[in-house]
């Protein structure tokens, strides 16, 4: 079945009145912030580093759903790493983000055109990077795991923001990098811009620098 996002049939409006981004792999560069944060909560367990495979997820997972995935076996210490993550600062993490080429000038750009906010498989981390950032001057909300019931795939952060916009499904795009980012806009309904080649959906861009030539495609 073709996702309800891509479909031909799909009505349309006159295009798209707010964005939502992912953060990680897309306003960020934070592999290696994620990495380093996730081998000291590993570490505090006596647990050796993440391997090559489970690095390359880190950021498109939410936190719990990597320790289901690396404790699979073990539920006792999916527990204690949780509470680990709720002890260790994020902040020393932040300067290892990188912001991705011109991001600030590009979101005050779209912001004289669209409502913007922010849709991110982060915890506790979600507000401390809007605030170390500055990303509250181009986004109305910011919603994190912990402000929802279930993280992507599921749709209900994007549902969050369509509320908090008052805007139909249609009226909005999703930009991520990730097949959970896109599994999530289609299950809201929403229509859906992939950075990169992994997110394995049929609108692709390369940077995202190309978002707004991208955006004025989509109605």
């Amino acid at each position: 079945m073709t996702p309800v996002c891509d479909r031909a049939d799909r009505p349309r409006g006159n295009g798209p009145r707010a964005v939502v981004f992912d953060c990680d792999g897309v306003l960020f560069d934070s592999a290696a912030a994620n990495l380093a944060y996730y081998d000291t909560v590993l570490a505090a367990l006596g647990q050796a580093p993440l391997d090559a495979a489970l690095a390359r997820q880190a950021h498109t997972m939410a936190a719990p759903q990597l320790f289901a995935v690396l404790f699979a076996d073990e539920p006792a210490l999916v527990e204690q790493a949780r509470a680990v993550t709720r002890q260790i600062d994020y902040g020393p993490f932040y300067q290892l983000m990188q912001p991705v080429p011109d991001l600030f000038d590009l979101l005050g750009r779209l912001k004289t055109t669209y409502r913007m906010a922010m849709a991110t498989n982060r915890g506790t981390s979600t507000q401390g990077v809007v605030r170390h950032f500055g990303l509250d001057r181009f986004f109305e909300l910011a919603v994190g795991m912990l402000d929802v019931p279930r993280p992507k795939p599921f749709p209900d952060m994007l549902e969050k923001c369509l509320g908090h916009f008052g805007l139909p499904a249609d009226a909005a795009v999703y930009v991520g990098d990730a097949p959970s980012d896109y599994e999530a806009a289609c299950a809201a309904g929403m229509r859906f811009v992939g950075v990169g080649d992994h997110c394995g959906a049929p609108q692709r861009i390369g940077d995202l620098r190309e978002l707004p030539a991208a955006l004025a495609g989509v109605c």
